[in-house]
């Protein structure tokens, strides 16, 4: 059944469709008693149909609506109108989990507070008596004020009582439901989240949910189903007698407690699982503040010796003010445990550092001596210009004659700087002095300087990696793009200690391609060292840094054979990355480690009157840019970015309804 724009149910006038299902039909109206936006959704008629189920329905429906949760979707109302059942719940703008996930797994922070607020509206139900029964990624919708569970309670109220051969499959399904049982968004997309007392017919309790709730977790983290089959029969079976790889063998940065959160949830027997959804709360509460290990590893190794261990570095949150983090250890005896000092570096007097993917951002730079910071801030209203900080020294110096710098790097010696304009690739002493031009260059991705004088960089272009004497002269590729890997560019290298090979960051057209590389001044060929979107740090003597998923991690990392180990350490989360593409900010040199962590979001969106003093506000403050409004003046257009994320979407502001929604969902 299809309903035209302008029908009435009841008071609720029908504005335009939204989707369809296995359920019936969903469409946006207005509640023209309270003037708002509702969704309305029609019941299939053969639901409908029924006496029976129809009267459990309204009773279980009532039940229901007296579920009062901020990340539970609000039944509003229940209807029949000549015939048409439907239902009038809170309308939701945003896109459902399982279309988030089809874009790859969520950033572990997300994954913790998505997994809190879904937890948190579990437990609220389950006091209630009331048990979801078809907890999956597409009955939750991802909105600007957090998660919306979708559907809740209501698979009871139209299963039928009488039993009979599949009645206990009975949900609400997103989805509609097809003849082909290997196809997927099918019936295998309910199937991969039930219990296996589900599968077995048994009646549901608030522990059925706690099963889909692991299964929901471990996909937010890998971006995996955590049972899957080519059929109905082998996925059944997959779910009765299976278990899932573990959630840190899939994605290797989540911590061990994690892992048995899920793995708990998981659990075949229901009396063997977390037997509230307030358990599982107070565990990824705990993981969430810091209480899980380091060590993305089942155990912790006691303090090793100075050679031999990464951990000690244990790195600072960044200040307030927001920039850039440092952490240096200052050893004591060889086999005593390292002391942490932790500060963090501010923008000098009327600077500003500006978030990655900008005009200018807090790129950095530790020299190879451990004793200073090159860093890239602008003076407000101003181009952005290179500085020197002593790591010993509260104040810093700009570089004239280094407008628009960005990407610098040191010479081994520690004496010099190299840093990029939009139009040269230029050289300036630490001590002082006017910068001088090495070679052409539109505008820098890295560069890296090797003791034998030869400096290895990327254009912004399209391009691999050239070389060029520190002394000057024409530039010449020392990479080659392989396209058959679909490669585009190479960026940000990193010479070994050798001096004669480095490692790069490849992007390409093809994702899987995409990480850290390995060549050498001697070969133009590249080799894959590890898959992952930043750019790769080497800490001799023996560990790899990157940034993956927003966090921070170490991996065990053999440099004669340009090798990684597995079982990565974890030292920051919240760790911007991926503007521009490949781009993490983080140095390390001798016993310093230097990061930024996440921007604080605090613009705001003003009127103002042609004199300029301020009329008012429009939102609450948050990361706004490139603000427009309508030829009407009724919405305005803004990009939004949210949390720790890097990527920007449209946000659409309707100033009749005082009320934002979001308008774009692309990576």
């Amino acid at each position: 059944m299809s309903l035209a724009p302008g029908t009435r149910l009841g008071p609720y006038e029908i504005v335009a469709a939204v989707g369809a299902g296995g359920m019936g039909e969903v469409y946006r109206a207005r509640d023209t008693r309270l003037e708002r936006t509702v969704a309305v959704k029609v019941l299939p008629s053969h639901l409908a149909a029924s006496t029976e189920v129809r009267q459990r329905f309204e009773r279980e429906a009532k039940t229901i609506s007296s579920l009062s949760h901020p990340h539970i979707c609000a039944l509003y109302d229940v209807g029949n109108q000549d015939g048409v059942e439907f239902l009038v719940m809170e309308y939701l703008e945003g896109e459902t989990l399982s279309d988030r996930l089809a874009k790859g797994p969520l950033a572990f922070d997300s994954v913790l507070r998505y997994g809190l607020e879904i937890a948190d509206a579990l437990d609220k139900a389950h006091r209630q008596g009331i048990v979801h029964r078809d907890l999956k990624p597409g009955n939750v919708m991802l909105t600007k004020s957090g998660v919306k569970l979708l559907d809740f309670g209501l698979a009871k109220a139209v299963a039928p009582s009488a039993a009979r051969s599949g009645a206990s499959l009975t949900a609400l399904p997103t989805e509609a439901r097809g003849s082909n049982l290997t196809e997927e968004g099918t019936i295998l997309g309910t199937f991969q989240y039930m219990a296996p007392e589900q599968l077995e017919g048994r009646d549901a309790d608030a522990r059925t949910d706690i099963f889909a709730f692991g299964a929901v977790l471990y996909e937010m983290a890998t971006g995996k189903k955590a049972f899957s089959g080519r059929s109905q029969a082998s996925l059944i079976s997959s779910i009765m007698g299976s278990e899932p790889p573990a959630v840190s063998t899939v994605a290797p940065m989540t911590p061990a407690a994690f892992d048995r959160v899920v793995r708990t949830c998981l659990a075949k027997d229901p009396d063997d699982r977390w037997q509230t959804a307030h358990d599982i709360g107070v565990q990824l509460k705990w993981i969430q503040e810091g209480g899980s290990a380091v060590v993305a590893a089942p155990s912790a190794a006691p303090p090793r010796r100075r050679s031999s261990v990464l951990v000690p570095w244990l790195v600072a949150a960044a200040a307030t003010a927001g920039l850039i983090a440092l952490a240096a250890r200052d050893w004591l005896r060889p086999s005593a445990p390292s002391r942490v000092l932790r500060f963090a570096v501010l923008p000098p007097e009327k600077t500003i550092f500006t978030p990655p993917g900008e005009h200018a951002s807090s790129q950095f730079a530790l020299s190879p001596d451990g004793r200073s910071i090159a860093f890239v801030a602008s003076p407000h209203g101003g181009r952005a210009l290179l500085w020197i900080r002593p790591l010993d020294s509260l104040s810093a110096v700009s570089f004239p004659g280094s407008e628009d710098a960005v990407h610098p790097f040191w010479s081994p010696d520690s004496r010099s700087i190299g840093f990029f304009t939009p139009t040269s690739l230029k050289r300036v002493e630490a001590s002082g002095g006017p910068p001088q031009k090495i070679c052409d260059s539109s505008g820098g991705r890295g560069g890296s300087w090797s003791p034998e004088g030869v400096i290895v960089f990327a254009d912004s272009a399209a391009t691999p990696l050239f070389r060029v004497p520190d002394s000057g002269g024409e530039p010449e590729p020392v990479t080659r793009l392989n396209v058959s890997r679909g490669e585009n560019s190479h960026r940000y290298p990193f010479f070994l200690s050798d001096g004669r090979r480095f490692l790069y960051w490849m992007r390409g057209r093809q994702r899987e391609h995409q990480g850290i590389y390995v060549a050498s001044l001697d070969s133009p060929e590249g080799r894959l060292v590890l898959k992952t979107e930043s750019l790769g740090v080497f800490a001799p003597p023996r560990h790899l840094l990157t940034v993956r998923q927003g966090m921070l991690v170490a991996y065990p990392f053999d440099e004669t054979n340009a090798r990684v180990g597995d079982r990565p350490t974890r030292i920051a989360e919240s760790i911007p990355s991926g503007a521009p593409p490949g781009y993490a900010p983080i140095a390390v040199s001798r016993d310093v480690l230097a990061y930024s962590s996440s921007f604080p979001r605090g613009r705001e969106l003003l009127w103002i009157d042609r004199s300029g003093h301020k009329l008012g506000s429009v939102g609450e403050a948050g990361d706004y840019s490139t603000p427009d409004l309508s030829p009407d003046a009724k919405r305005l257009a803004v990009s939004m970015r949210e949390g720790s994320k890097v990527d920007s979407d449209i946000w659409l502001f309707d100033f009749g309804r005082g009320a934002w929604s979001r308008f774009t969902f692309d990576a």
